[in-house]
């Protein structure tokens, strides 16, 4: 991904700058949160709804150490979709404005924030299937 800025929209920005200010967590945290909210809903949002452009990130201050993975996240679900790559930059900012709205739709409080994490019965369930496999 040839990307290195990353916008929000004006609205994704409003809704980051209350999300931050709720749970004391920093936008490139909480951006990485929707970011993974988005990638799971079943229909894949479309790019040309989030044109308008205000707040600016750094790809890497946005992403870090983990930058690879979130690409191949992103690659692997319009894979899924059956979408072309053509427009990763594109369906990258999509996701990640989407994303912060289910964020704020989710989330009041940091206590909020463990409602985001299966149970760990849930994961324990899931490693026993895996190990089965």
């Amino acid at each position: 991904m040839k990307l290195t800025k990353v916008r929000l929209t004006k609205d994704a920005s409003n809704r980051l700058r209350f999300l931050a200010g709720r749970t004391g967590l920093t936008p490139n945290l909480l951006c990485r949160m929707g970011f993974c909210l988005s990638l799971e809903e079943p229909k894949a949002p479309n790019p040309d709804e989030f044109a308008e452009e205000e707040r600016e990130f750094n790809r890497y201050t946005l992403l870090g150490e983990y930058d690879v993975l979130y690409v191949a996240l992103l690659r692997q679900r319009l894979h899924q979709d059956g979408l072309e790559p053509d427009r990763l930059e594109d369906h990258f900012r999509a996701h990640l404005n989407r994303g912060i709205s289910l964020l704020q739709q989710r989330v009041r409080s940091v206590a909020d924030l463990a409602s985001l994490v299966p149970a760990p019965r849930a994961m324990k369930a899931i490693s026993n299937r895996e190990a089965c496999k």
